[in-house]
């Protein structure tokens, strides 16, 4: 089983906008993002995201790409501050290779607690549109299987 842990792309400041849709270099970002993974052959069966405008936004833009027939969905316990251990990720994936679409400090959070079981020791480096690739071996033990920034891809 695969999860992919994405931040959501580059967000309009919250004085421009509230909301804090995508900025033009965010969606830009996420459409080569999106490219890329298309082109390495990822696939998922789930799309989870925050229901934050920025993280629907990426979601849906990572979507079209990796899971085009699969319905997004929505979690209220995957935001910002939200406690990774409190998110069910084996209820919420079904078991089933699965994108989350999320924010800073939870992704990190998550990626670490799966790992290392310690959210709070750092194991990844995440910049707005980055996506980490966790792959779960068949002992039940979680490992980064590789990490992108879109920066890397032109």
């Amino acid at each position: 089983m695969k999860l992919y842990l994405a931040q959501h792309g580059e967000a309009c400041a919250k004085d421009i906008d509230p909301e804090r849709p995508l900025t033009d270099q965010g969606r830009e970002d996420i459409e080569r993002l999106a490219e890329f993974l298309a082109r390495a052959g990822i696939e998922v069966e789930r799309v989870i995201d925050s229901g934050k405008l920025r993280a629907a936004q990426t979601a849906d833009l990572l979507a079209a790409a990796v899971a085009p027939l699969v319905e997004l969905e929505t979690s209220d316990r995957i935001n910002p501050n939200d406690d990774p251990g409190a998110f069910d990720w084996e209820q919420a994936t079904g078991g089933q290779d699965t994108l989350i679409v999320g924010h800073l400090p939870f992704v990190a959070r998550l990626a670490s607690l799966l790992v290392v079981e310690n959210p709070d020791r750092p194991m990844t480096s995440y910049r707005p549109g980055s996506v980490v690739c966790l792959e779960r071996d068949s002992d039940g033990h979680w490992q980064i299987n590789w990490m992108i920034r879109p920066h890397l891809l032109g």
